[in-house]
């Protein structure tokens, strides 16, 4: 089995090249590849001189996460894609070896998904040392910072969506290789390192910009995937509402313009709107939700 490695960056050239970095000692392989999409951000275009054994694709214009990650899956060549985020790296030598024994053991596992140690580390023996133990389990998620999945299968699904941004994706991913009849695998045993520091993100405002991508897309995708949304989108309102938006006036203001947002956007949802089967969503429901 040949790896791909599949990142998608945006104004985080110093963060980009301490993963390409960690990369350049894991490929060791002529047969793998590392495949990094510059999205619209132009201060990270000198790392093509320093990694010249990358394969680069620039946009000039910012696409957005999930289109920029459809477009890039497209042009990886060979049998497992590996997703990271432009922050994160694996932690393990052997991770390779852990990834082909996951596959080979069920033909059914299409996706396995990393257990994600956050935060910065003096180096990769502290983070492994914050590593949970536990049995694999079956899930209907993944991480979008690390990830394996079967080519094969990515191809034979539409992908991850052009017409959302970002913060969803992996939901829509996951929603689609489900309903082919495939798995989805947590693995405890192989880690990656998520280097974000969550106070500092949260110090920026993050939260509340994920919030509001969050709850756009949630609605947007049980309009899009679900048979029958309704009960899902007034539930998810809800929830949202009486969990965020009563917190604070910028958590208030985000979620009416989420709201809006996706309203105004259904004719565009429906256009796109491609049900998965009752059968799937029941067996979504019924599995283990991932552990962060």
């Amino acid at each position: 089995m040949t790896f791909s490695y599949l990142i998608v960056t945006r104004n985080r050239p110093n963060d980009l090249e301490i993963t390409l970095g960690k990369l350049q000692e894991l490929v060791r392989s002529n047969f793998d590849e590392v495949l990094v999409f510059i999205d619209g951000c132009s201060k990270t275009e000198y790392l093509k001189n320093r990694f010249p054994w990358v394969k680069w694709t620039i946009s000039k214009v910012q696409l957005g996460a999930s289109p920029a990650r459809n477009k890039l899956y497209s042009l990886a060549q060979n049998d497992i894609l590996i997703g990271l985020d432009d922050d994160a790296h694996p932690l393990e030598v052997d991770f390779k070896s852990k990834v082909i024994s996951r596959f080979r053991e069920s033909e059914k596992t299409a996706i396995i998904a990393f257990q994600e140690i956050t935060g910065v580390f003096k180096d990769d023996l502290d983070a492994l040392s914050k590593k949970r133990k536990g049995a694999d389990y079956y899930t209907n998620e993944f991480v979008g910072c690390g990830f394996a999945i079967r080519k094969e299968v990515y191809d034979s699904i539409a992908g991850f969506p052009k017409w959302m941004n970002i913060y969803g994706e992996e939901t829509a991913v996951a929603l689609q290789v489900l309903d082919r009849g495939f798995d989805v695998l947590y693995s405890y045993d192989i880690a990656v390192n998520h280097r974000k520091d969550a106070l500092a993100r949260r110090k920026t405002g993050a939260n509340y910009f994920r919030f509001e991508k969050q709850l756009i897309n949630t609605i947007a995708l049980y309009i899009i995937y679900y048979p029958k949304p309704i009960k899902k989108i007034l539930k998810v309102i809800w929830h949202n509402g009486r969990k965020y938006a009563i917190q604070d006036a910028t958590y208030l203001k985000c979620y009416f313009r989420a709201v809006f947002k996706a309203i105004g956007r259904v004719p565009m949802y429906i256009k796109n709107r491609k049900p998965v089967k009752g059968s799937t969503v029941i067996r979504r429901n019924n599995l283990q939700g991932i552990q962060y």
